[in-house]
């Protein structure tokens, strides 16, 4: 029998950061770009509202504040010092010692790190740069032909069972894998299952309780 690839797949908010990082990210683009754009905190707050009430989906909420506070079109070339700012801001002193430490010891185990994530990958990738992580899955953007980023998800909100079937896509053929994952929250269950071997981080209460009966590790991270 070959030699199983041996991956380690980490959720990124809550897991890895202190907090959750795409509100932070808006609010940093627009006092950076366009402080104007905060006046527009009070509509961001009834589409939050409205997705709290069932109205809007997860991925609509994200496209409505990422139009409202980054605007409908940002060049690339834009974006991309302010990810390395937000990313200077985030690695280490927004992170936990505990997962950098682990993120390194599954490195050295010679395992493949990969973060999984509902953010938006046109600035995760600077977070991952920063942590020595050099594979992302996570939500995409829709580019203009010139390669501007737009407010129109491309794809799914990698979030539930997508994050799960995007990670599957994205890694080699699964019976060729052993799969560790790493997460804070319960919406990660359908990678929970996906995955070999489970570690709950600074569960939620009801990850808790699914990760005591499924027998997947429980760590608190500071």
């Amino acid at each position: 029998m070959s030699t199983l690839i041996q991956y380690s797949v980490f959720d990124m908010d809550r897991t890895i950061t202190r907090g959750g990082s795409y509100s932070p990210w808006l609010l940093y683009w627009a006092w950076h770009e366009a402080p104007w754009r905060l006046l527009f905190l009070p509509l961001s707050l009834l589409a939050g509202a409205a997705y709290v009430a069932g109205l809007v989906s997860r991925g609509r909420l994200k496209e409505i504040n990422h139009r409202l506070l980054m605007g409908r079109r940002v060049p690339i070339e834009r974006i991309a010092p302010r990810a390395e700012g937000f990313a200077r801001r985030m690695v280490p002193g927004r992170t936990f010692r505990g997962a950098r430490a682990r993120i390194e010891a599954e490195k050295a185990e010679g395992r493949t790190v990969v973060i999984a994530t509902a953010s938006y990958t046109f600035y995760v990738h600077a977070i991952a740069a920063r942590l020595g992580v050099e594979h992302v899955v996570g939500t995409k953007s829709h580019r203009d032909a010139s390669g501007a980023v737009l407010a129109k998800l491309d794809g799914e909100n990698c979030y539930d069972g997508a994050k799960r079937d995007m990670v599957a896509e994205a890694l080699p053929p699964r019976e060729t894998l052993h799969v560790r994952f790493f997460s804070d929250h319960h919406s990660d269950a359908p990678m929970f299952e996906w995955a070999d071997e489970g570690f709950a981080i600074n569960p939620t209460p009801k990850l808790r309780a699914l990760g005591e009966a499924r027998g997947w590790q429980v760590i608190e991270w500071e």
